[in-house]
This record gives structure tokens, C-alpha cells and sequence, in this order.
């Protein structure tokens, strides 16, 4: 446990980043996770569907500082790339 009071207050900022850094990370995975599930089940609406919110939450984790901006990157375009696959598949 801290002692000086600027330690005890950095705790309590660290905290709560964490707690917001989580929220975040919590957001742009499930929406990927979504994804990746209605590509698995073959179902091209609901996989442009949470492409599209997956795509948006990573570039706001990315604008937040949670994560970096070609980690964003990568995964938005293998998640396209994934999508894009079974939407030529399927014709």
C-alpha cells in the first residue's frame, strides 16, 4: 500500500482507467467475437452487421489509446477479409 498521498491518488486514477480501458476492450471484442460467430454460422446479414460495429469500435479504442493503431488495422481487415469470403461464397 502507497503511503504519500500522490501514490494513494495515482492508485485511484489507475483504477479507473483500467475500469474505462476495460469497458473498452470489452466492446470492440464482443462486437468481433459476433462477427466472427455469424461468419461461422453463414449468415452474411448479421456478419456485415457486427462488421460494421466492430470496425467502429476498434477505430474508437484506437482514438481512446486502448489499443494501437495498426493492431486496429489488422484486425479490421482480417475481419473484412473473413466477411468478404463468405460473401463470395455464397454467390
Amino acid at each position: 500500500m502507497p503511503i504519500k498521498a500522490s501514490a494513494k491518488k495515482y492508485m485511484r486514477v489507475t483504477a479507473r482507467k483500467t475500469a474505462r480501458n476495460n469497458i473498452v476492450k470489452g466492446l470492440f471484442r464482443g462486437a468481433i467475437k459476433k462477427t466472427r460467430a455469424a461468419i461461422a454460422h453463414s449468415d452474411v446479414d448479421e456478419a456485415q452487421k457486427w462488421m460494421k460495429t466492430a470496425q467502429k469500435t476498434l477505430d474508437k479504442a484506437h482514438q481512446k489509446g486502448v489499443i494501437k493503431k495498426n493492431t486496429a488495422a489488422r484486425l479490421k481487415s482480417r475481419l473484412n477479409a473473413a466477411v468478404k469470403a463468405l460473401v463470395q461464397g455464397q454467390k
